[in-house]
């Protein structure tokens, strides 16, 4: 699983490069400033959960178990939840799409208490 969440948080941080770079190049003339916010917030919370993907493929590895497991899989379904709440928001201007956005919050509030509980158990 290590390894797995070694790639998606890898990956995942590209993504949120690529995405930083398209808002602030491509879409700051398109979007209405409140909206290029919200696309930038997505894409920092982006970068912000890859690095903690990284971290959580290191815990699952040092310290395999449940809650490593789930802190990984959480910050996979945050990042999709939040930032992709978030960009489809911006991009498609359908503000219904942000009550969606809580939701991945509450899965990165759950994926860091989960790290925390996995460093305890080892």
């Amino acid at each position: 699983m290590d390894r797995l969440f070694l790639t998606l948080g890898a990956l995942s941080g590209a993504i949120g490069v690529a995405a930083g770079a398209f808002g602030a190049h491509a879409l700051r003339a398109r979007l209405e400033p409140r909206m290029l916010e919200v696309f930038e917030t997505g894409a920092r919370y982006q970068m912000y959960h890859a690095l903690a993907l990284v971290a959580a493929a290191w815990v699952a590895q040092r310290w395999p178990g449940t809650p490593a497991t789930a802190a990984g899989w959480l910050f996979v379904a945050g990042t999709v939840l939040f930032s992709g709440s978030l960009y489809a928001m911006a991009l498609s201007g359908v503000r219904a799409l942000g009550a969606i956005t809580p939701l991945g919050g509450v899965c990165f509030i759950a994926a860091w208490v989960l790290l925390a509980v996995a460093s305890r158990q080892g």
